[in-house]
């Protein structure tokens, strides 16, 4: 909630406070459902609706404009969904979870079902304050190696650029490869011989990434400093560079495209999210449309 009223604050956005209430024995789904199932939602729904008017309170009272709503509706992901597309909603803030022993993200069922199905921004926020100037890191795959269209980097990029202009943060590009691909890939091929210069095609692999990637984070004005390109496996690397930088949010589209245009969270987004040591933002591409039932959603 302080999180999100920061960037309302620093971007001149409006803020809307929602909770998405349900509870089975309420629900008449059960049972014939009966006026006073009914009255007990909506008394249920008010005290959800006073609570949420007494956390606006100081944030209106710091120039913000807040808006509440507390809606009945299940499963809790599909309910969000379903509100942030009916408002017209621009980024959706929620919390994860720090696990007891060590300092990664401990993503519930609820995180990864928006991660799959939330057609707009994601911003999964720890508990820990940002930095004066934020350090937004956009990790982008311009090699495109996981199926994952061209465009969203450049949709990553500038989402971190916005949010870095409004809030007086910087902007890093972070893009890693694993060279051991390139290896593997050659040492496949029946014609290769058994003496290949496995340096010759690390470094044939480096300069084709480096390429790509510093055409992608000139275009978007990354300053040189700010641009990293990083030799191993990305859920090894992106979390230690976000460790050693103090990154405050990672910016990411940790989605890919199979042959049904359907979004889904490979093995390497699932380790990487889980192990970053910031704010996670999720950004999803162009084309992405919720599979959630949009018309569900029944005000209690």
């Amino acid at each position: 909630m302080h999180r999100a009223a920061w960037l309302a604050k620093s971007s001149g956005a409006k803020l809307e406070l929602m909770v998405c209430y349900y509870n089975e024995y309420l629900s008449g789904d059960r049972l014939f459902d009966s006026p006073s199932l009914e009255k007990a939602r909506g008394e249920l729904i008010s005290g959800q609706s006073k609570h949420l008017e007494e956390l606006a309170e100081p944030f209106r009272k710091d120039d913000i404009v807040v808006t509440t709503s507390a809606i009945w509706d299940h499963p809790l992901h599909e309910g969000i969904v379903r509100h942030a597309v009916a408002t017209g909603t621009d980024i959706v803030f929620k919390d994860t979870h720090h696990h007891s022993a060590v300092s990664r993200a401990l993503l519930t069922n609820t995180d990864w079902n928006l991660i799959r199905t939330c057609p707009v921004p994601l911003w999964l926020v720890k508990h820990y304050a940002l930095a004066d100037e934020p350090a937004f890191m956009a990790a982008i795959d311009p090699m495109n190696q996981h199926d994952k269209p061209a465009a969203l980097d450049d949709e990553i990029l500038q989402v971190s650029k916005t949010l870095a202009e409004a809030t007086g943060g910087q902007v890093h590009a972070f893009h890693s490869y694993d060279p051991r691909i390139a290896v593997a890939t050659a040492t496949a091929n029946a014609y290769i011989p058994v003496s290949l210069p496995f340096d010759e095609i690390e470094q044939q692999m480096h300069e084709d990434h480096q390429k790509r990637f510093n055409e992608i984070t000139s275009f978007h004005g990354v300053p040189e400093d700010n641009a990293h390109l990083v030799a191993g496996m990305t859920h090894e690397e992106l979390p230690a560079i976000a460790e050693k930088l103090k990154a405050d949010v990672v910016v990411m589209g940790a989605v890919a495209r199979n042959r049904w245009k359907r979004l889904f969270i490979g093995a390497t987004a699932e380790r990487t999210l889980e192990q970053l040591p910031c704010d996670l933002l999720i950004v999803k591409p162009d084309w992405f449309q919720t599979p959630v039932e949009l018309e569900k959603h029944e005000a209690a």
